[in-house]
């Protein structure tokens, strides 16, 4: 049982089914792609809702086994779910801002991001000013919750 290559995969959580998407990665490395989806779901159904988007990373080895990684939700998608948006604008711009979020969303989002296995060591004030960046190049602005009155 060598080791043959990693693959990276977004899949949605819970909900994963043997397709195209999946099979075009797996195919090649032999895998058998309805274990894979069987494993997948039955480890992210209590994970997140069904239906987000998550990482994973997949080892392959020669005698057609494998094991994988599961990785937090993207930062972008954990932004537009925060700000209550359900895609981000078509040219975002950073002085018209297209949607909102707290510094507590952000502290939150970092919090989930800082799980991950490569993110483990960095502190999470780096993790937040990541967060940030992602968020305003999206065109959304990182404010303290103001009443609707203003």
């Amino acid at each position: 049982m060598s080791f043959l290559r990693h693959v990276k995969l977004r899949v949605p959580s819970g909900t994963a089914r043997p397709g195209p998407a999946i099979g075009q990665a797996l195919g090649p490395l032999g895998i058998n792609m309805a274990e894979f989806c069987k494993q997948f779901n039955e480890r992210t159904d209590t994970m997140y809702e069904k239906g987000t988007p998550l990482g994973v990373q997949l080892s392959a080895f020669s005698d057609r086994s494998f094991k994988f990684n599961v990785r937090s939700p993207p930062t972008s998608f954990l932004v537009l779910k925060a700000a209550g948006m359900e895609k981000g604008p078509n040219q975002p711009s950073p002085e018209r801002a297209s949607g909102f979020i707290t510094p507590e969303a952000v502290y939150e989002i970092a919090r989930l991001k800082q799980k991950d296995n490569m993110r483990w060591h960095l502190p999470l004030e780096g993790i937040a000013r990541s967060v940030v960046g992602t968020a305003r190049s999206m065109g959304v602005q990182v404010r303290e919750a103001q009443d609707d009155a203003e």
